[in-house]
């Protein structure tokens, strides 16, 4: 049976976690490519059950409620439901300024 939502990562997103993995494989590979499984295993379980992460605070503060989050500690992985279809968007370091780092993304 196929899944009821299909799971679809943006350039940037998909830029977001080559990074994360880059610079984490300088020091180990084994831990990026952990890391690496962590991520897309979280994210792949959005076809099934895409509400499961909460609305992101920073937008909500902001009154934007469409976006959504996963934390895979320490990132945050933002996302956005529409049509039967799941948009990944951004995978942050929350120690960063993630307010700034969203609301860049998200008026361009």
């Amino acid at each position: 049976m196929s899944p009821p939502f299909k799971v679809h990562w943006a350039t940037v997103a998909d830029e977001d976690l080559k990074n994360i993995v880059l610079y984490i494989a300088e020091d180990s590979p084994p831990n990026a490519r952990s890391i690496f499984e962590k991520i897309k295993e979280q994210t792949s379980n959005l076809a099934h059950f895409p509400e499961r992460g909460r609305t992101v605070p920073e937008l909500q503060d902001q009154g934007i409620f469409l976006y959504r989050e996963l934390i895979v500690t320490p990132w945050r992985i933002i996302y956005r439901v529409s049509d039967k279809k799941v948009y990944i968007l951004s995978v942050i370091d929350s120690r960063q300024n993630v307010e700034d780092i969203l609301l860049k993304r998200l008026i361009k």
